[in-house]
């Protein structure tokens, strides 16, 4: 297989799609992730898929056809359209004795079996893009939506909620399969990571989450409305009948080769229900944190922090900011064969081999909390809690990195110094907080600038962004933390000696990033204004204030009443709560 990418890479250079340096670096994320190096160059935007699609089908000796694919006859009835979807082929030319069969990767020898079985023909492969074979697809298969809409059964169209036997029996026909099957293929093709089906009176509004924004896909018509909602209950193993109520449920789906487990929540709102679909490929985990876009440096203390085997290491943000994808990344760089590493997961996102990974189940019993108690009875090295929800889970958790585990969770947070703030507001004791925290590390994610058109926007991205990646705030624990911790200080206190260490805000993370072409100034916007409470503008000379300094670090001017030990005071205060000493007559009066 080395020696057929190695081919690849070489058709491609004689054929100027790459440079030397732009294949170089695909041949490192190939390794890294696993994929077929064409995978790797079409996701970098370093080359188009025709490009690739031809290299591959020179490499292999056959014929390569761009879009759009021509289908003669019936050809296509030869094959079940479950094989079509998720085998990534089609048939376009069928004769007595064989089928021309298009494929987007060539070397599935075993589905070349499988076609070979079905038709009973010979298979003479050609080559095509996934977008030229999706198109086919969605043209073949999919329809016009009016026309799918038109042969829905009568019962779907009617005001009035039909009997639950009769509608899910109609929720079974061809054009409402095909209606849904569209939404879930399309979402997945275009990288979505959630679909929201909501019912706007007597029209119904699918929008796909892409890159963290969520944007509008399609609307459907009225006829159609009670039929997807009631498809995706069924497939999700969810109640029908039920519409006042919320429901949760969960399907797998096969997309290209690709195993998705798609979670599905539905809520009662006004006018009808609400669906979200959330999409989870559990093949798709990082392979090291240098998959993540940290800094070296950070890279560097993150896992510093983790080689010391025990503590607690943080991940904090708010949802959707990437906690679970950093965890894992951590997890995938530690010894899991002479270690016992266990995950306890609502959901379970990834798949990762060496670890026993838990799905917790409040509803059967199951909680973070009483998943961790069992779990420390079975001889763990590491565990990985999904969430830190409550008190309970807290102490369970720094009660275990006291005695020597390394625990790896989740807090929502705005930053790394507010998480400590939080396990205190927890009611968590402030010594097992100074004991047990080893690390902290605050993360949101933005958009990541094409590596093809660098912003300007192309037909790959759009609108000059395509995948995201994560800024960092990274809080290593210091003796001075642990002492100020042990005392319950104010965030601010804490924030200080944690800058004093060496911790950079988020804002700064943007800026690297930004200098480095990873994102645009645009998309680090609104981290900046996430950070704002950690930096202030003087009033007298503008410049940038840290959150609690006595001073400005620009002018020297005092910002407010302090005490000589940097505690902030109020009007009227004798004494300092802090440090206990009396306060000068001169902040008394002020």
């Amino acid at each position: 297989m080395g020696a057929r990418r190695k081919v690849i890479g070489q058709l491609l250079l004689d054929a100027g799609a790459v440079t030397p340096e732009v294949l170089d670096e695909a041949l490192g994320s190939q390794h890294a992730r696993g994929e077929r190096l064409g995978r790797c160059l079409v996701a970098m935007g370093a080359c188009s898929e025709e490009q690739v699609g031809a290299a591959l089908a020179g490499q292999l000796g056959l014929s390569f056809l761009p879009g759009p694919l021509e289908i003669r006859g019936d050809a296509h009835q030869l094959v079940e359209e479950k094989l079509v979807r998720g085998r990534a082929v089609l048939p376009l030319l069928a004769t007595p004795r064989s089928v021309r069969l298009a494929m987007v990767d060539p070397l599935d020898i075993s589905t070349l079996d499988d076609v070979q079985f079905q038709t009973g023909r010979r298979v003479e492969p050609v080559v095509v893009t996934a977008t030229a074979h999706a198109e086919a697809v969605d043209t073949l298969f999919a329809g016009d939506m009016t026309d799918l809409v038109a042969q829905l059964p009568t019962e779907l169209k009617r005001r009035g909620a039909a009997p639950p036997d009769e509608l899910e029996r109609a929720t079974r026909s061809a054009p409402v399969v095909r209606i849904v099957d569209r939404i879930l293929d399309q979402a997945i093709e275009e990288g979505a990571s959630d679909i929201h089906v909501e019912e706007t009176g007597s029209d119904v509004q699918v929008r796909y989450r892409v890159d963290g924004v969520l944007r509008r896909a399609m609307d459907l018509p009225s006829g159609v409305r009670r039929a997807v909602l009631s498809r995706i209950k069924v497939m999700a193993g969810m109640d029908i009948s039920v519409r006042r109520r919320a429901q949760d449920g969960a399907m797998r789906r096969t997309h290209r080769e690709r195993s998705l487990n798609l979670r599905v929540s539905t809520v009662p709102v006004t006018g009808g229900e609400k669906a979200v679909v959330r999409i989870l490929d559990p093949g798709s985990g990082p392979k090291n944190l240098g998959d993540l876009g940290l800094s070296a440096e950070d890279t560097t203390r993150i896992r510093d922090m983790a080689a010391a085997g025990e503590g607690v290491i943080l991940v904090t943000g708010p949802t959707g900011s990437g906690k679970t994808t950093t965890l894992f990344a951590l997890l995938s760089e530690l010894d899991r064969t002479s270690q016992n590493v266990v995950t306890l997961e609502d959901p379970v996102e990834y798949a990762l081999e060496g670890v026993s990974q838990i799905q917790v189940d409040t509803r059967a019993g199951l909680s973070f909390a009483d998943a961790l108690r069992a779990v420390l009875r079975q001889d763990p090295d590491v565990v990985m809690v999904g969430e830190i929800r409550d008190r309970e889970t807290a102490e369970i958790a720094m009660a275990a990195a006291v005695t020597g585990h390394l625990v790896l969770s989740t807090l929502h947070t705005t930053d790394a110094p507010g998480a400590i703030t939080r396990l205190l507001d927890m009611g968590v004791p402030p010594f097992l907080v100074a004991g047990g925290l080893t690390g902290i590390i605050a993360q949101r994610l933005v958009r990541r600038l094409c590596t093809r058109c660098m912003g300007r926007g192309c037909e790959l991205c759009g609108d000059g962004h395509k995948g995201r990646t994560g800024v960092y705030q990274v809080l290593a624990t210091t003796d001075a933390l642990r002492d100020e911790i042990a005392r319950g200080g104010t965030t601010a206190r804490i924030r200080r000696l944690a800058r004093e260490a060496g911790m950079g805000t988020l804002a700064d993370d943007a800026r690297r990033a930004v200098a480095q072409n990873a994102t645009s100034p645009h998309e680090i916007t609104r981290i900046l204004k996430g950070s704002a409470n950690a930096v202030s503008t003087c009033a007298h000379c503008g410049a940038g204030v840290p959150a609690g300094a006595a001073a400005c670090p620009g002018c020297g001017r005092p910002r407010g009443r302090h005490c000589t030990c940097g505690e902030r005071v109020e009007r009227g205060w004798r004494f300092c709560p802090s440090c206990v000493r009396p306060l000068s007559a001169a902040v008394h009066a002020a």
